[in-house]
């Protein structure tokens, strides 16, 4: 009920026939006021969604050292990488990930949206009764959907930057012990950080697919049925 208090103030001052959306500063406020009140809720979600873009980022990254190794032409490094469980041809001259690798992280990231759809159905059921408060008070439905949205962005940012940093990191030391300094030494660094990127994008956009879907059955709640469920 505490994320109320902005449209009750407006109501308090009259102004709330005007009242069209609150400004986006209010609604990052309320956002990151709803993320604390669930805290551990929110942390499982965050961990979710880091473990799922750690993967990508790892299978990812390690592509690109090896990848590297496999551009020196030395034939001392290209036997290393078979030993290690790539797939690699006489003639190739890239490593290219299997469709088992692509599967695994297929599935992954489906798990992990799941899961982030869940938890955010969760949110809905939990937060009826401030939602309709809200409704009433002058909140229309794009300041719901908004709120929704903000949430799981921050959340998205959280989870998928420090799984993406997490999973690049394990995948270089992983690369040194198995292959040494030299795997460093041609690696292509561009590469990397645009693996990293890329798997750090991915988790924000899953984080933001899970929730669409909750955040459209929150935002059109009707006020009055919101109200009447028991908690």
């Amino acid at each position: 009920m505490k994320n109320s208090s902005f449209f009750a103030e407006m109501k308090g001052s009259g102004r709330v026939d005007r009242l069209v959306v609150p400004p986006f500063k209010k609604s990052l406020e309320i956002a990151l006021k709803s993320i604390r009140a669930r805290f551990f809720r929110s942390m499982l979600t965050v961990l979710s969604l880091a473990l799922a873009v750690s993967f990508l980022s790892f299978v990812n990254v390690s592509t690109d050292v090896a990848n590297g190794l496999l551009a020196t032409d030395d034939f001392s490094l290209r036997q290393k990488l078979i030993r290690s469980g790539y797939d690699i041809g006489p003639e190739d001259l890239r490593v290219e990930n299997s469709p088992k690798q692509k599967w695994i992280v297929i599935l992954s990231l489906l798990v992990c949206v799941v899961g982030i759809v869940n938890a955010q159905l969760m949110a809905v059921t939990e937060r009826f009764r401030e939602i309709g408060t809200m409704k009433c008070l002058g909140a229309l439905d794009r300041f719901i959907l908004r709120l929704f949205l903000l949430e799981a962005g921050i959340q998205g940012l959280a989870g998928a930057g420090v799984g993406a940093l997490t999973g690049g990191l394990f995948a270089l030391i992983n690369a040194l012990i198995n292959f040494g300094t030299v795997s460093m030494v041609f690696l292509s660094w561009p590469d990397v950080v645009e693996s990293v990127f890329l798997a750090a994008g991915v988790g924000c956009l899953l984080s933001l697919l899970g929730v669409l879907y909750p955040a459209i059955v929150a935002a059109r709640m009707q006020p009055m049925e919101a109200m009447r469920v028991e908690q």
